[in-house]
């Protein structure tokens, strides 16, 4: 008997975030031949459900109301209940991400429920779901089981692989309606900063840059390689500290937690907290003057030198890589 799955599609800039897609292939590890269902909130154009429906959504469930225009934390949860009591799904599945993070322990505790959260794997283990997460800032893995009640957890980016896609697939949108009340907060404006570049949570390769870039005008080699690369620019705390870049880009234990494919730390020293947020990284590689450095104890590769002088010689590297490869 299979298990029915809602996946909870996150959506960023007027575009699907591509951890909705790895959160899809979650799902179609688990459902053993149960249906998946999507779910997106707000005005979503059709183009969207037609892309979950090509990535394994059987459904998509489109909720639509003027209260989740904007991310709240009491709209989204009393939406997401509303789905819950309507389909009584037996999975649940989030991406791990700042407003999942925020209303999915609210939503586990109106459904008297635990919540696995930031899970790196998921697999069927002698027929049960068995979710794996890091643990002491990723110095060791655990796997966890619901052994009764709802399962939910939360899938952190850049971890499962999104399946291939099949466009032939077809499914039926369902819309349905909510009942929104007694909002605590509501939001009439929101302002950005300006964001160039590739989303540092999801982005395949980050260039980041530490105490060791010196001023913020030594992130501007750091920029040219990411441009040429098509990667993220991230940063250490001290980095961020120093005011050598915005907080935003802050990796590390109080910052973000990445697990790009290729991440290139150039002039980071390597302190634990740092490491906290990147050490999952698939390949590192270290750029630093000080061949002690500990971010050299964990980096696949490692380049004893001047990031000043190392750094433009890999873009201009690159760049003739990707030119003769483009001709």
């Amino acid at each position: 008997m299979g298990r029915d799955v809602i996946v909870f599609a996150e959506v960023k800039n007027e575009s699907l975030r591509n951890v909705s897609f790895e959160v899809l292939s979650a799902a179609k590890r688990i459902h053993d031949g149960g249906k998946i269902t999507a779910v997106l909130f707000g005005d979503q154009p059709d183009s969207f459900a037609d892309q979950l429906t090509s990535y394994g959504a059987d459904e998509v469930l489109s909720v639509n109301h003027e209260q989740l225009e904007s991310y709240t934390t009491d709209a989204y949860t009393q939406a997401f209940i509303s789905i819950i009591e309507d389909k009584n799904p037996e999975v649940i599945l989030m991406p791990h991400t700042a407003s999942c993070k925020d209303f999915a322990p609210r939503l586990a505790a109106h459904l008297s429920c635990g919540l696995i959260t930031d899970c790196t794997d998921v697999n069927i283990e002698s027929g049960n779901i068995v979710f794996t997460r890091p643990i002491y800032a990723g110095k060791a893995f655990q796997k966890r089981e619901v052994i009764e009640g709802k399962i939910f957890a939360t899938i952190r980016p850049n971890n499962i692989p999104s399946r291939d896609i099949d466009n032939s697939r077809t499914t039926k949108i369902e819309e349905m309606k909510v009942d929104i009340k007694d909002i605590r907060t509501v939001v009439k404006e929101v302002v950005q900063k300006a964001s160039d570049g590739v989303d540092l949570s999801e982005a395949k390769i980050i260039v980041s840059g530490g105490r060791g870039v010196k001023t913020a005008e030594g992130f501007e080699p750091l920029k040219e390689l990411a441009d040429v690369l098509g990667a993220a620019v991230g940063a250490s705390r001290g980095a961020c500290d120093a005011e050598y870049c915005d907080y935003s880009l802050q990796i590390g234990q109080t910052g973000k937690v990445v697990t790009p494919d290729l991440y290139i730390a150039c002039g980071i020293s390597g302190a634990i907290q740092h490491l906290a947020g990147m050490s999952n990284s698939k390949i590192i590689v270290a750029i630093n003057k000080d061949p002690e450095a500990p971010i050299f104890d964990i980096a696949d590769f490692g380049i004893v030198g001047d990031l000043f002088e190392v750094v433009p010689m890999l873009t201009e590297q690159f760049k003739q890589i990707i030119n003769k490869q483009a001709s």
